[in-house]
């Protein structure tokens, strides 16, 4: 899959990639490194070249998204080379970047998308928390954003993505677990509730739904909620051959993954989560 994949979307000549479009970005380039550390090709010339990319992001200033990529891609590339695309920076690199972070934090205790934003992110907060850890300054479990998230929650055992949301999904929800579980902070009752309603939002067709609102499944939806089912010890209770099969089904012939029945084309993204269902799938099979 990975060769065939990477005919349409293949690494560009500065060592990144790129979505459907556009130049090389750290978003795609993150989850492109993340699909070859998976398949056991995160290796040679294709690992040096996409170091020497993230290196040559670190001079910019970046959002929160495209700062976890780079961290965390760093992270892949050190683990399957040893080569570290961070070791040579200044010494006050990664405070400086914590301190940008941190300066995201809003009244209500979660942390925003950017400087203008009044209102916290489940999203964004479990975004910061992860990079906060990769750089080696989390955040303890006392910090202000656990009763953050803990005020996403609703009484179905979902979250909202902001406090505005008229209703729960399934991507806050794995963000919210996923952000509580770094802070230490996720509790039996939570974890076990927010398992109910993600249960409820898998599909006749195998995949999850974003909300119960939307008519399709989608490979994003699928992917995060099969995580975070595992996450909780609950993927045992999910459809697991109808997760796989759909799974499948968002393959397209170059190798690559869709987005949800209707998309008409693959990408560097979605054949992350793609290969990450089925990676996380096949021991149920």
């Amino acid at each position: 899959m990975a060769v065939q994949g990477q005919a349409k979307q293949p690494q560009r000549s500065d060592g990144g990639w790129a979505g459907r479009e556009g130049e090389s970005d750290l978003y795609y380039t993150g989850f492109a490194l993340r699909s070859l550390a998976i398949l056991g090709l995160l290796t040679g010339k294709v690992a040096a070249d996409a170091s020497h990319f993230l290196k040559s992001r670190t001079a910019k200033q970046e959002s929160v998204i495209d700062l976890l990529s780079l961290i965390y891609g760093a992270s892949l590339i050190e683990a399957s080379t040893e080569i570290n695309p961070l070791q040579n920076l200044s010494v006050d690199w990664r405070g400086r970047v914590s301190d940008m972070l941190t300066s995201l934090r809003r009244t209500d205790g979660g942390f925003s998308r950017i400087d203008s934003a009044t209102v916290g992110s489940t999203y964004q907060t479990f975004l910061v928390a992860i990079c906060l850890e990769l750089l080696g300054h989390p955040l303890p479990s006392d910090d202000p954003s656990v009763p953050f998230l803990l005020s996403q929650r609703r009484d179905d055992g979902g979250f909202l993505e902001v406090r505005v949301a008229k209703r729960s999904g399934t991507n806050p929800t794995a963000a919210a677990i996923g952000a509580l579980q770094t802070l230490k902070a996720l509790s039996p009752e939570v974890s076990e509730q927010a398992a109910s309603f993600l249960l409820e939002l898998q599909s006749d067709e195998g995949g999850f739904q974003a909300n119960t609102r939307m008519p399709l499944p989608d490979l994003l939806s699928t992917f995060t909620g099969c995580v975070t089912l595992w996450e909780t010890s609950s993927l045992d209770e999910a459809d697991t051959q109808g997760a796989w099969k759909y799974g499948l089904s968002m393959m397209r012939t170059e190798g690559g993954f869709a987005g949800f029945e209707l998309d008409p084309a693959e990408d560097v993204e979605y054949t992350f989560y793609g290969l990450g269902l089925l990676s996380l799938l096949a021991p149920w099979q």
